[in-house]
């Protein structure tokens, strides 16, 4: 059962890693390719692609950042509730 649960919850995460993907490759595509009228990509469009890429990546870090350390301040006032650690 727990192998059961287990794979789910991977094929669960790759659905949601390639819904992002996917999300994020039309996001970038439409925001910087405007030119249909060559097979080669543009060095703007080619530099607007990887910017679109990088900002995506910092803002999920940052997020990611902000989220742990919210639980780091919740788990610690759940403690302090509980008697179990002193105020700061």
């Amino acid at each position: 059962m727990a192998a059961q649960a287990t794979e789910a919850d991977q094929i669960k995460q790759f659905k949601e890693f390639l819904g992002t993907y996917n999300k994020l490759t039309e996001n970038c595509f439409m925001d910087c390719v405007k030119d249909f009228t060559t097979r080669e990509v543009k060095s703007d469009e080619s530099t607007c692609s990887e910017s679109c890429l990088q900002k995506y990546l910092k803002m999920t870090q940052r997020i990611s950042m902000r989220f742990q350390e919210y639980h780091i301040q919740q788990n610690e006032a759940l403690a302090q509730k509980a008697g179990l650690i002193g105020p700061r």
